[in-house]
Order: C-alpha cells, then sequence, then structure tokens
C-alpha cells in the first residue's frame, strides 16, 4: 500500500487563521494526509480520529517531536501511556469528584460568577473575553488547583504562555522564551503552596497530590498542574464565547433556550461546533493502515477534532450552529484513556450555571458587529474578542 501523499502548500498561519475551509476540503479529496508545514499526517473524518484516539496499543500519544516538552519543561501525562498515565491522571481525579463538584467547585463558581457579572457595565458595549469569560474561568481555576492568591491576570498570562508554547510547530523563538518565563513563576507559586497545603490540606488538586498516600514525583505534580492551567482557562472560557457568539447570531435558536431552559443543549453543541482543542498527535507504535495508505511505525497522526465533528457522515450541515440538530455525540472532550478531565465541571458551571445566569441578568443582550469577532487557533481555538451591549 502506498503512504498518504503528500501536502507541501497548507501553512500553519493557514491552519490557524481558517482551518475549517481546509478540512472540509481535505474530507472530500485527501482525509488521510501528510502536511509538510506540521510534519505530521492529518486525519480529517470523524471514524478515523475516534478509531486512532480509541486505540492506545497501536498509537501511543507519547509524541516524540511535540513541542510541548519544550514547553511545560516536563514529560508530561498527556504524552504517556498505560500505566504511567494512569498513576499521574489518577493523582487529580478526587479533586474532580461528582461530590466536590456539587458540594465546593459549584457553588463556588455561583458565586465569583455572580460577583464578575455585577462588576459589568450596563448600557455600553464590552468586550466579554476580558471582562467576563477570561477572568472568571481563571478565578475557579486557580481555586481547584490550589493556586488561590494567583491573580486572574497571573493566571490567564501563565495559561496562554502554555498554550502558545505546547502549539509552537513553528519552533519560533518568543513563545518559547515568554513560556519560560511563565514557568519560573509557577513553579515560584507551585513551591510556595505546597507547605500551606501540607499544614492544611483542602480539596484542591496540588493538596489532594501533596498529600496522598502514595504521592507521585513532585516534579509530576507540577507538571499535572500546568497541564490543567493550559486546557483549564481556554476551554470554559472559549466554549462559553463560542456558544454566546452562536445564540446572539441565531435569535431563534435563543429564545428557544430562554423558552425549555435547556442551556445543556447550547453548550454540546458549542463545543462540537468549534472545538476548543482542535488536534491531538498520536505515533504509530506499528505500521498500519488508514483509508488504504500505510501509517509507517513511528508516523505522528494527528487526529483532528475539529473537522471530526463537521464529518458530513455524522452531521448534517455541520458547518452550522444549530441548537436544533439531533444529539450526535461529538469529539471535543476526547475519547478513550486520555479524555478531557474537566468535562464535568465544564458542562456544570457554563452548561448549567453561567449560561442561564446571563440571561436571567441580560435577556436582551446583543452582539455588537459579529463581523468584527477575530477568531484564531490551530491547536486550540477560540473568538479573541466578543463585543456586546448589555441591555
Amino acid at each position: 500500500m502506498p503512504i498518504a501523499p503528500l501536502n507541501e502548500t497548507i501553512t500553519l498561519s493557514e491552519l490557524t487563521r481558517d482551518p475549517y475551509s481546509i478540512y472540509a476540503r481535505l474530507r472530500a479529496e485527501s482525509p488521510v494526509l501528510r502536511v509538510k508545514s506540521l510534519g505530521r499526517t492529518l486525519l480529517t473524518k470523524a471514524a478515523d480520529t475516534r478509531d486512532v484516539k480509541g486505540n492506545s496499543a497501536l498509537f501511543s500519544t507519547n509524541d516524540p517531536n511535540t513541542p510541548m516538552e519544550k514547553a511545560f519543561e516536563a514529560h508530561t501525562l498527556m504524552r504517556k501511556d498505560g500505566d504511567a498515565h494512569l498513576r499521574e491522571r489518577m493523582a487529580m481525579v478526587p479533586t474532580f469528584s461528582a461530590r466536590n463538584i456539587k458540594t465546593i467547585w459549584v457553588p463556588s463558581y455561583e458565586h465569583h460568577a455572580s460577583a464578575y457579572l455585577d462588576r459589568l457595565p450596563r448600557d455600553e458595549v464590552i468586550d466579554l473575553f476580558p471582562m467576563l469569560a477570561g477572568p472568571l474561568a481563571a478565578r475557579i481555576l486557580a481555586e481547584m488547583l490550589g493556586l488561590p492568591d494567583a491573580t486572574d491576570a497571573d493566571m490567564q498570562h501563565w495559561s496562554q504562555a502554555l498554550i502558545d508554547g505546547a502549539g509552537n510547530f513553528g519552533w519560533a523563538d518568543e513563545p518559547f522564551e515568554r513560556v519560560a518565563k511563565a514557568n519560573i513563576a509557577m513553579n515560584r507559586e507551585l513551591a510556595r503552596m505546597v507547605d500551606i497545603v501540607k499544614a492544611t490540606p483542602d480539596q484542591s488538586a496540588l493538596s489532594v497530590m501533596v498529600n496522598a498516600e502514595d504521592p507521585i514525583e513532585m516534579s509530576q505534580i507540577v507538571s499535572n498542574i500546568k497541564i490543567a492551567i493550559g486546557g483549564g482557562i481556554n476551554e470554559p472560557r472559549d466554549a462559553l464565547l463560542t456558544i454566546l457568539y452562536g445564540l446572539l447570531t441565531n435569535p431563534d435558536q435563543l429564545e428557544e433556550m430562554k423558552s425549555t431552559g435547556d442551556w445543556a443543549t447550547a453548550f454540546e453543541e458549542g463545543v462540537r461546533w468549534v472545538a476548543p482543542i482542535q488536534v491531538s498527535s498520536r505515533v504509530a507504535r506499528e505500521e498500519t493502515e488508514i483509508r488504504g495508505f500505510t501509517i509507517p511505525k513511528g508516523d505522528v497522526v494527528m487526529t483532528v477534532q475539529a473537522s471530526a465533528n463537521h464529518d458530513e457522515e455524522v452531521y448534517e450541515d455541520g458547518h452550522l450552529f444549530n441548537v436544533f440538530r439531533k444529539t450526535t455525540a461529538h469529539q471535543s472532550f476526547g475519547n478513550g484513556a486520555h479524555h478531557c478531565m474537566g468535562i464535568h465541571i465544564s458542562r456544570h458551571t457554563v452548561g448549567k450555571v453561567l449560561l442561564p445566569m446571563l440571561f436571567e441578568r441580560f435577556p436582551d443582550m446583543e452582539l455588537v458587529d459579529p463581523a468584527s469577532v477575530v477568531w484564531s487557533g490551530f491547536g486550540f481555538r477560540g473568538p479573541l474578542n466578543l463585543p456586546v451591549r448589555l441591555n
């Protein structure tokens, strides 16, 4: 069997600016495609992305050429398989238990959400990215991770530095320089908080890991916290902004959500429509085959869940935001051993708390100049701004 064709024209900047038009073409013409600028084989069909992510025996997460290790200054659980991955993942799981979500984190989120909404100005155009979505996601995450003294600005800066570093597939200098400085600050704050949570344990991730009967190595505790910082702000932030854009540009759908109170449906449709985490990498442990093409042992395939979520074989008009569509499982939170640990807290906080709270307070909120909203990102994607008037 031949190896997949090689594309030498698709650029990282194009995938950052407008990936969906490219993915639509690839699904139709080249669903298995080696892309020179990425050094990876893109998989854009839903069946292929799901099969690869669900088959850890054949496809390892240990991508040897990912910029993630340089950005996080560690070999993180995101690039481990089997028992090594499970041990580090399970170290944080108690923090995100159903009981903790219900009794600690959701009440805390409701308190912060109310306070952050109280300070928003009325009857003027504001940008919800810096004034609500980013800071609120940062605040609850800081508490859950055990970094309550970190400011919203600190958390957002660290998160973006980690994201930009981990997604720096072009290996530019600036993102790595920025994340190196952020790592120094994060390491300093984590070292300070370790003594505090040892003296006064709580249910935060840092405390749970440090005080475990059989704790994982401190270096991996630190990298676990950083993984959560990297993904725990942009996912709920970008999901919220995406959902609001979808609802505010489709008034009939917004009215349906208001009348039914089924905000969970809007949440799932939003993260399907624009997946906050767009791609994932896997390494072929052995030579295999996908759609008639040979995938050599050691080849890095990139599962594009953003494309899978628009696959014409699964979704009718998948490129459109539509809360009326028949409920169909999406791949935005992954599948297999590496499915997103924050899935339940995101669904609770954004889908069940913040969306209804926003429209109860501001039922006539309007999006000002939808054309001015800028979307960006290849590895992680969402709106960079959302100008609204809170009527």
